[in-house]
């Protein structure tokens, strides 16, 4: 399975998290869980980087429920599981 494939079949599993840092910032942008799950599922990965000591992380572009654009960004942590680091409402989309 490709990373592609595996970071939306985490969020069909219901095997992510949301960082503290991820529900602050959706709460500043009044985005939800759905529009998380949305963005991952419709989007596509548009960054991957790779220069940090706890692993690659993935920034994902897609819509949310009502069409905004979200970036979220990734990580599979160790034992299972995908972390949800940071989501925020494109600005001038």
């Amino acid at each position: 399975m490709t990373t592609l494939s595996k970071i939306p079949q985490k969020v069909i599993d219901r095997e992510y998290y949301l960082s503290t840092h991820a529900e602050d910032k959706m709460a500043e942008d009044r985005l939800e869980r759905k529009d998380v799950e949305n963005a991952i599922l419709r989007g596509k990965i548009d960054k991957k980087m790779t220069h940090d000591v706890r692993g690659t992380r993935y920034r994902i572009a897609g819509p949310a429920e009502d069409g905004r654009l979200v970036h979220v960004v990734c990580r599979f942590k160790e034992v299972d599981g995908l972390i949800i680091i940071a989501v925020y409402m494109v600005r001038g989309a």
